[in-house]
């Protein structure tokens, strides 16, 4: 889409390759404050591409169908679990982000991680609101396999209690999950 905008396709290329560079936050926080976010907006192809992404970064089918009860799942760590908040925060409209978790971060990160995570964050909201409203899905990076849940789909499985198997619909592409009367 960027390409009939000659400039922007300049620009955003620029700060992609910027990101791609940065390396001091750990990269499994990396990629799970972006797939935090990319469900947070349902946005269906930076589902489909982060959720191929954290395979590749290691995380398990198991990791990626709990991100959204990720709170009280014993599968991500504390630091993890910070990190995620922080992405749920700042994907809010309007951004929450309590001064109290931003100090519990600072434990944990230094002054340019936490700027890091925060521009991945910004960025991948950035993506997700973009391609939403451009109508742009899912591309079959995760076809066939496992990816995160989009927290409206798993609102709304956790809403029927009941223990089921179902094929998400991305579009033109199908992604198997499993949700089994909610993920822990």
């Amino acid at each position: 889409m960027y390409a009939h905008a000659p400039e922007l396709l300049k620009a955003i290329a620029g700060l992609e390759q910027a990101t791609a560079q940065v390396t001091r936050l750990d990269e499994r926080l990396n990629v799970l404050a972006q797939l935090k976010a990319a469900t947070l907006t349902s946005c269906e192809y930076c589902i489909d591409l982060g959720s191929q992404i954290a395979r590749r970064s290691g995380l398990s089918d198991e990791q990626l169908l709990a991100l959204p009860a990720y709170r009280t799942s014993p599968l991500f760590s504390d630091v993890e679990k910070l990190v995620l908040d922080y992405a749920v925060a700042m994907s809010r409209t309007p951004v929450d982000v309590p001064d109290g978790l931003v100090a519990k971060l600072r434990e944990h990160l230094d002054a340019g991680q936490l700027v890091e995570l925060t521009h991945v964050i910004a960025l991948e909201n950035m993506r997700g609101r973009f391609n939403l409203a451009l109508g742009i899905g899912a591309a079959g990076f995760s076809e066939g396999m496992v990816c995160a849940v989009p927290e409206r789909a798993q609102a709304r499985a956790e809403a029927m209690g009941s223990r089921y198997r179902k094929a998400v619909r991305l579009k033109s592409k199908t992604v198997q999950i499993a949700i089994e009367g909610g993920v822990s």
